[in-house]
């Protein structure tokens, strides 16, 4: 079985995953430091994991950045929280519509400049 996760980089990574953690819970792992920069940090959801490093470590190439984060969301009351959340210092790429898979979906650029669509599917 093949698992694709994001890997996420930020300014002030220590501070920004604690964020992400308090917006969509989870466990947060450091695993390497460099002087005061994260080299490599996990945000852990259930059976996902959202990778992390601070941006100065991991130097990313123009080419290939631009990649957004599909979180699916198990209630429409989370699903409207962490929309909340994001949003809060965030853009709003498209609002919340009604999919035509009988859901919600919306499109988020959040404080740090990661793209979210964010989805929820109804039973």
């Amino acid at each position: 079985m093949k698992v694709a996760s994001p890997f996420v980089v930020v300014d002030n990574c220590t501070e920004e995953i604690e964020y992400y953690r308090s917006v969509l819970g989870g466990e947060v792992k450091i695993f390497r430091k460099q002087d005061d920069k994260v080299l490599n940090a996990e945000l852990i959801l259930g059976s996902s994991t959202i990778y992390f490093a601070d941006s100065t470590a991991a130097q990313p190439s123009l080419k290939g950045d631009y990649v957004k984060v599909t979180l699916t969301l198990e209630t429409e009351e989370e699903f409207r929280q962490v929309y909340e959340d994001l949003t809060a210092d965030g853009t709003i790429d498209s609002e919340v519509f009604e999919a035509p898979f009988n859901g919600l979906l919306a499109g988020i650029t959040d404080r740090n400049g990661i793209g979210w669509v964010l989805s929820y599917f109804r039973s």
